[in-house]
């Protein structure tokens, strides 16, 4: 028995041993298998086909969720009064995104041109297509603020051409038309006679540029050198800066392209992008950390500074002419157009903003951007990019079509652009990201616990066992001497 009990004994003692060794080792070896992993599968390599399949063709759902602001009382407002809107929508169009002219160089980057296609989703709207709107005319009201230091005669001249093609300060149509374009013969006329004021041919329209157009020419890392750089863009149409604006911080394009971003980050990490649409490279902050579908995630939102003006934050000093912070005058990549970004209905801008314009009420559960990411592959699985386009509008001597307007950035459109992993794409990441990693921190601690219950089970036999034979060869020697006292006792005398 003493001898069953001393090779279990020694069966567990090497059991706990190997598997005390082996949990020891994947507390220090996991983390490093995982990190290795995340590392091969968040090169933009074609060799890893479901990361680059992923990356290439954009699986997740993306729906652009679009608001316009109908103008209640435009007479009153040519007469000086300030403007009554009210929100109209959403109307939601699907998205699809697809990457083409893929070209892989030496120097670890990859080029590519990126399409956006829309498709209007009716069954998700409030309305439809055809719903008549009444926005800002920017063929008048926009060209009237650009030749407004143009001589009066010329101005003259544009306020009869407006006439002819009769052409008021507002105008209204249906959504479909406002949106992708509708025939003007004032667009024909002007681009014909004055090509830098309005760059566009045949329909006009807020976002006719928009669809089945591409997004530039970028070239990006690919991490496969140095995954830290992994999205980064290295230039956009072939330029490593831009020149629209005022100081070479704000002309700086840092950053990725705005879908991805380098994996590992922390609670100090940004997500910076460069937008083509906004022409300028932005910045999102950490806010909090949380959970998307059951997945860890960081929430990045934009700081206050982003639109500020440069009198509140000297960084974007180079970006101005300012007007009040909240808004971005991108009118030096727009043609001069004085139109303007921002958060829509004003959210994060001077409060002053607000006493210009009746009928906005910004708060940030609706008008806050966001994109929620997981920290450690840097994928987003939840993204909600809004922007707001307005028009500076204001009375022009020479132009009657622009009557008494007081000067006020008008709101006339924003949008939302939003997007979330979910389905098998879901699944497979919950696997990957969380189940697995979570399985094997709990295996090494297992093996751990195993190992140490093995070791001190075979402690506590090799102990026992002793105790048996200590106790065993102390009851046999005194058998012997009570034995042998009693056989000395009745033994008779001589």
């Amino acid at each position: 028995m003493a001898i069953v009990k001393s090779k279990i004994a020694i069966g567990l003692l090497i059991v706990g041993i190997l598997t005390l060794v082996f949990g020891t080792v994947l507390v220090f070896v996991g983390p490093v298998v995982i990190d290795e992993q995340i590392v091969k599968n968040t090169q933009i390599n074609p060799q890893n086909e479901l990361f680059y399949t992923m990356w290439k063709d954009i699986p997740v759902p993306f729906f652009m969720s679009i608001y316009l602001f109908n103008v209640l009382n435009p007479n009153e407002i040519l007469a000086g009064e300030k403007p009554m809107v009210e929100q109209r929508g959403p109307y939601v169009y699907s998205e699809k995104r697809l990457k083409d002219n893929i070209t892989f160089h030496a120097n670890n980057t990859v080029s590519f041109l990126e399409y956006r296609q829309y498709f209007f989703e009716e069954s998700m709207s409030a309305g439809s297509e055809s719903d008549v709107v009444t926005i800002p005319n920017m063929l008048v009201l926009g060209s009237s603020v650009m030749m407004e230091k143009m001589p009066t005669a010329v101005r003259m001249m544009m306020s009869a051409t407006f006439k002819m093609f009769k052409e008021g300060p507002f105008v209204t149509k249906t959504v479909g038309e406002l949106l992708w374009g509708y025939d003007s013969k004032l667009v024909d006329f002007l681009t014909t006679f004055f090509p830098d004021m309005v760059p566009v041919k045949g329909k006009f329209g807020l976002f006719a540029e928009f669809n089945n157009s591409n997004t530039g020419l970028f070239t990006v890392f690919t991490g496969q050198d140095d995954i830290r750089k992994v999205h980064r863009v290295d230039s956009w149409n072939g330029m490593q800066n831009v020149t629209y604006w005022n100081s070479d911080q704000c002309n700086m394009i840092n950053g990725t392209a705005g879908q991805m971003w380098p994996p590992f980050m922390t609670t100090e990490s940004t997500l910076p992008f460069y937008s083509p649409d906004a022409c300028r490279s932005m910045e999102l902050v950490f806010e909090r950390p949380g959970i998307v579908s059951g997945i860890p995630v960081f929430h990045f939102v934009a700081p206050k500074t982003l639109f500020a003006n440069g009198s509140d934050y000297h960084p974007n000093e180079g970006f101005c002419p300012c007007r009040q912070s909240g808004l971005l005058n991108v009118s030096s990549c727009r043609h001069k157009t004085p139109v303007f970004l921002s958060h829509p209905h004003f959210y994060n801008a001077d409060p002053a903003l607000l006493d210009t314009v009746n009928g906005l009420s910004p708060n940030e559960e609706a008008h806050g951007l966001f994109i929620d990411i997981h920290p450690e592959t840097g994928i987003p699985m939840n993204v909600s990019v809004k922007l707001q386009l307005s028009l500076f509008i204001k009375q022009v001597p020479g132009i009657t079509e622009t009557g008494n307007i007081a000067e006020v950035v008008m709101p006339m459109i924003w949008f939302e652009e939003r997007g979330n992993i979910d389905g098998p794409m879901l699944n497979m990441f919950r696997m990957n990201l969380v189940t697995l990693p979570m399985v094997m921190e709990y295996a090494q601690y297992i093996l751990i616990g195993f190992g140490l219950g093995c070791i001190v089970g075979a402690m506590i036999l090799r102990v026992s066992e002793k105790i048996a034979k200590k106790g065993g060869a102390f009851g046999v020697t005194e058998d012997k001497g009570v034995s042998f006292y009693f056989e000395k006792s009745i033994q008779p005398n001589h």
